[in-house]
């Protein structure tokens, strides 16, 4: 009893309110969240407000024991160099996959992958349309250990590492 009211305790006092089933719906393969994953502009350091979103894959994962991986997918607009912002996404993905893992979430049920610019969802020649490409896709890549539809796992993305180390 004592548990509960301090967990009842925390998510009153930081605003938080527990992940419910339609904080998420799955597209295909892709798990979408309204809440939105940032980073500090130009780097892989995570803004405290992505941890709203990473709570809500986190609740995903635990109620979907039999999704064994899920990629992780950082993009980015066109606006910088092809390779530095190829690496970037790559840092950025693997701070995703590191922070989900310190929030409990098992290292072997994530893989980071990086695409850069590769797969815009708008035009990079506006400012709204560089914010739609600047995003990170969580996609259901194995199903009990068995990849989802005949893709590779890591979705021709580039692999960021291992999140397990």
């Amino acid at each position: 009893m004592q548990l509960i009211r301090v967990l009842f305790l925390l998510i009153f006092m930081t605003g938080l309110k527990p992940c419910a089933a339609q904080d998420y719906n799955v597209s295909g393969s892709e798990v979408r969240i309204l809440k939105p994953v940032l980073f500090e502009s130009g780097t892989a350091r995570l803004k405290p407000e992505s941890d709203a979103a990473l709570a809500i894959i986190k609740k995903y994962l635990d109620d979907k024991t039999y999704i064994s991986l899920i990629r992780v997918e950082c993009h980015t607009d066109k606006s910088g160099n092809a390779s530095s912002d190829q690496l970037l996404t790559e840092l950025q993905a693997m701070s995703v996959c590191k922070a989900l893992t310190a929030m409990g979430v098992d290292c072997k049920r994530l893989i980071a992958t990086g695409f850069g610019s590769q797969k815009p969802l708008a035009s990079n020649d506006t400012p709204e349309g560089k914010a739609m490409n600047r995003r990170v896709c969580f996609i259901n890549a194995a199903l009990r250990g068995i990849p989802i539809g005949g893709m590779p796992v890591d979705g021709g993305g580039s692999l960021a590492g291992d999140p397990c180390k």
